[in-house]
């Protein structure tokens, strides 16, 4: 990184999981840097939709960095997920041409709920199995996969956790983090947020900020969305040892399944 900046910028790790990112910093300039980003970044700030992107430069080893100008604000709450901000931002990202053509460049197919079942099939340890709930979660899936099939696709973001959604100091809103972005139906985003930070009563209420009514349709295919994303999180969780992770969200699971409950999100170890 001092390669490409010089040797009087101060380069700090930003963290996250991957290691991949920092933030460069010189008198009164900051950076957000990160390699291997997202290749179609440059749309997305085109698009409004994260903070500028100020350049790209080529490694020596053939990595890319990419800078982005820094903000001043903060990543939203829990709370304000529930607000008119998120929806309106995540319309425009589903309804982006832009977005889509530049995945369609990059060769990107629709993730639909048959690729996605086969990831569960394909990842879910064994002994996962052994669980009543997530044989009932799967016997679910592979029974309506075939019902919730989709031909309006979108450029879905595919992690709409509140740490990811940036309100700068000026009032501007940003979703970061695009590493997992594929091209889906809309309800592989709107499922699990809704089931996260909005109470049940007022989907409705929140759909009309994102431009689109709460048919019994779209309700069906975010359930199966949100079964299939919590299976997949159990898994992620399962393979890193976060034991606390995978009981919370196998009994979120279990709720759901039982009770279609809303708002479970943000996820708090014990003190």
């Amino acid at each position: 990184m001092e390669h490409l900046l010089g040797q009087d910028w101060e380069i700090i790790p930003a963290g996250g999981a991957t290691g991949e990112a920092f933030f460069a910093i010189k008198d009164n300039q900051k950076l957000f840097l990160k390699r291997n980003s997202s290749p179609f970044l440059a749309v997305l700030s085109a698009e409004g939709i994260v903070p500028k992107l100020i350049w790209t430069r080529r490694m020596e080893n053939g990595d890319v960095v990419s800078a982005q100008q820094c903000l001043a604000g903060r990543e939203f709450s829990a709370e304000e997920m529930a607000g008119e901000e998120a929806p309106k931002l995540l319309r425009k990202i589903h309804e982006s041409k832009p977005l889509l053509s530049m995945m369609a460049r990059m060769e990107k197919k629709p993730y639909g709920p048959d690729s996605m079942l086969q990831d569960i099939k394909l990842t879910l340890e064994q002994g996962l199995y052994s669980i009543s709930t997530i044989r009932e979660a799967l016997h679910f899936l592979e029974k309506e996969w075939t019902t919730v099939q989709c031909n309006d696709w979108a450029v879905c973001h595919g992690d709409v956790n509140h740490n990811n959604w940036l309100l700068s100091d000026k009032g501007e809103t940003f979703l970061i983090d695009w590493d997992g972005a594929t091209i889906a139906d809309p309800a592989f985003d709107l499922g699990v947020l809704l089931h996260w930070y909005v109470p049940k009563n007022k989907w409705s209420h929140w759909l009309s900020h994102y431009g689109s009514p709460l048919t019994a349709n779209l309700e069906w295919r975010m359930k199966w969305y949100t079964i299939a994303h919590t299976l997949l999180s159990i898994q992620w969780h399962q393979t890193r040892g976060h034991l606390f992770e995978v009981n919370y969200w196998i009994k979120d699971l279990d709720n759901y399944m039982r009770n279609d409950y809303a708002c479970s999100y943000p996820l708090t170890k014990p003190l």
